[in-house]
């Protein structure tokens, strides 16, 4: 049984920084890749960054990119998501996900950990 677990969620200010975590564990499947999305109130969830599991390629979205740093610790099976010069509208649910090789989605979901940006 894949598991997926988000940490580092917490409350920020604006222009702050935060470092979210996703450990994967339980797996006997190979991933293609991994990726954080995010959920805000009364939204649609959106992709925000994702790394490739053969050659750690990565893609940032363009709300993100420059500010959003994916990377990943293969010993520790983690991967993390630094997150700079944070907005008010960074603010959601942050979730992690990986997709299967051979799949064109993502099949395993974390449970979520949430960003809140206040002064």
């Amino acid at each position: 049984q894949v598991q997926l677990a988000e940490s580092g969620g917490d409350l920020v200010q604006p222009g702050g920084s935060l470092r979210l975590s996703c450990a994967a564990s339980g797996f006997a499947v190979d991933f293609s890749k991994i990726g954080w999305f995010r959920q805000a109130p009364g939204k649609e969830r959106e992709g925000v960054s994702c790394i490739s599991s053969s050659d750690a390629t990565t893609r940032h979205s363009a709300s993100v990119k420059g500010r959003f740093t994916i990377s990943r610790n293969r010993a520790l099976n983690t991967v993390y998501l630094q997150m700079s010069s944070l907005k008010p509208e960074d603010a959601a649910v942050y979730y992690c996900a990986a997709q299967a090789v051979g799949s064109a989605d993502y099949n395993y979901w974390g449970q979520g950990t949430q960003v809140t940006i206040a002064s």
